[in-house]
């Protein structure tokens, strides 16, 4: 079943051009990605008695931190409509002690689909829901004043629907906006539910007990007094979760999350050990072991109801500095079969991650100085200049890829930024002197310039 996006029916090359809007580069990791999502919709289409045999051929990203990595990762997942969730490997690390059950990730990435799927239905009954708010508000504007029980003369029906219609028709003309009225709306209660810190293995009995002791509690209401615009958005809110079938919102989303769930499982190096079998290292190699029969396939119990990961693609990335791939225990290394090196980010790069991407760090930060009424011109030097900068920072210290960018683009603009309210109506043009006097006294200090950039 494809999850009813119609991006879910791109071409390898059409991924690859949709991942092309937002990343520079990496086209490596991009095919790799975009052939993983294709046999996705190939599985979908095989004979079912073979469907079942066909697994995921999970990918392990290598490269440095901030060249696309989480980011590729990220949209595929959007482009798809497939629930996703990040997860840093390191969150495992001493389980029993400060670490997370592994099964949290299964249980984390089933919320999200829930969620969507949840989203998703609410959005279609949104105009019924509307309706019968309105039946609602008009009800409380005009109420019913004959005693409870009493047999009204059909008359006063009569006048009090007709009320009623012309009091929905100002409604509805927004002829009642500047109106205030006292609704009664439901409240979680706070602090009633006592805060649980499950051990190591017990997290899904937490999540019971909290559901078990919430459903004991009963729903309180206060009454508030809101605007007819807030209380109508109120109330439909209210209608449509009544009209949500969540039995049914929960089969499909575990559905989705079995057969089309992404797990990112970032900074898979971090729980490679050195092999001397001593130390810190055995609790990584038991995280690894953790992890495995997961990503090999088993059943993880969610508040939801079971959930199997055997087609869920799990995406592993690292930076592999001081491990290598081949370090992970074989298991865990024979279940991410597909490896894909992503290259450092050069200043041509940089100068592409500037102006290219539809989410661009320049039209960003000229769309924000916008709302001040602040024109802020780049002159393509000037980009050459924040590019180079970024670099030459990148080689001499730490490099941290294209997230160098944004604290050169802060500290360039730091001064327009705190200036920008009494700027209205201004154009200010970064040039390469403009930034040169904003970050030279920075670049020449080396060890100011490491604190800081």
């Amino acid at each position: 079943m494809d999850s009813g996006n119609p991006l879910t029916e791109l071409l390898p090359r059409q991924i690859v051009e949709e991942l092309d809007k937002y990343i520079i580069g990496q086209q490596e990791a991009k095919r790799s990605v975009a052939i993983a999502l294709r046999n996705r919709w190939r599985r979908q289409r095989v004979p079912e008695d073979l469907r079942e045999e066909i697994l995921p051929k999970n990918i392990t990203m290598i490269g440095p931190t901030g060249v696309g990595k989480t980011e590729i990762a990220r949209r595929m997942a959007k482009l798809t409509g497939a629930p996703f969730i990040k997860v840093e490997a390191t969150k495992f690390t001493e389980v029993g002690y400060v670490g997370r059950d592994v099964e949290s990730m299964i249980r984390d990435l089933t919320e999200v689909g829930v969620s969507m799927v949840r989203k998703e239905n609410m959005a279609v009954v949104q105009d019924k829901a509307r309706r019968q708010a309105e039946d609602r508000l008009v009800e409380l504007l005009v109420p019913n004043q004959n005693p409870p029980g009493a047999e009204a003369p059909s008359m006063a029906d009569a006048q009090t629907e007709s009320t009623r219609e012309k009091f929905r028709a100002k409604l509805q003309a927004g002829e009642l906006d500047d109106r205030q009225i006292e609704i009664e709306v439901s409240e979680r209660p706070s602090g009633a539910v006592m805060e649980f810190f499950p051990v190591t293995g017990m997290e899904s009995m937490d999540i019971s007990m909290k559901d078990m002791l919430s459903s004991f509690m009963p729903k309180r209401h206060k009454k508030r007094k809101v605007s007819i615009p807030e209380a109508l958005d109120i109330l439909q809110q209210e209608e449509a979760e009544k009209l949500v079938d969540m039995d049914e919102v929960t089969q499909t989303a575990i559905h989705n999350v079995e057969q089309n769930g992404i797990v990112f499982l970032d900074e898979i190096d971090k729980i490679v050990g050195k092999g001397n079998g001593v130390g810190p290292d055995v609790s990584r190699e038991g995280v690894q072991r953790d992890i495995l029969p997961i990503v090999e396939g088993s059943t993880v119990n969610t508040k939801y109801g079971a959930v199997n990961t055997d087609h869920i693609l799990f995406i592993a990335a690292g930076a592999f500095h001081v491990a290598k791939p081949s370090d992970l225990i074989p298991e865990l290394q024979g279940r991410f079969p597909i490896r894909v090196e992503l290259q450092s980010l050069t200043q041509g790069d940089f100068v592409r991650i500037l102006t290219e991407p539809k989410n661009a760090l320049i039209i960003q930060y000229v769309e924000l100085l916008k709302t001040e009424g602040v024109n802020l011109e780049f002159t393509p030097d000037a980009i050459e200049e924040i590019a180079k900068i970024a670099s030459e920072v990148n080689s001499r210290g730490q490099n941290i890829g294209a997230r160098r960018l944004h604290t050169i683009m802060e500290k360039t603009l730091e001064e327009v930024s705190f200036e920008a309210p009494g700027l209205a109506g201004q154009t200010v043009q970064i040039t390469p002197k403009y930034i040169r006097d904003q970050l030279d006294r920075i670049l020449e200090d080396q060890d100011l310039s490491r604190f800081i950039l």
